[in-house]
């Protein structure tokens, strides 16, 4: 499954978020450091989803970007 991710540059670092498993977070000192951990918390989040029986959300958001 493809996720969206949000990733935001915060004072001294980088966070990351998936719209569509609340709670799915992660930082990093790059951006580039940022996506593998996004990627291995997107992998954990679902594992515990599983194993406590929940349901693992469906990727439904749309990332894009307009000018304004």
């Amino acid at each position: 499954m493809r996720y969206a991710i949000v990733i935001e540059k915060a004072e001294g670092n980088y966070s990351a978020y998936v719209p569509d498993l609340p709670g799915c977070v992660a930082t990093g000192a790059s951006v580039a450091d940022v996506g593998k951990e996004i990627r291995d918390a997107i992998r954990f989040h679902i594992d515990g989803l599983k194993e406590d029986g929940q349901p693992v959300p469906t990727p439904s958001s749309i990332a894009d970007y307009v000018e304004a």
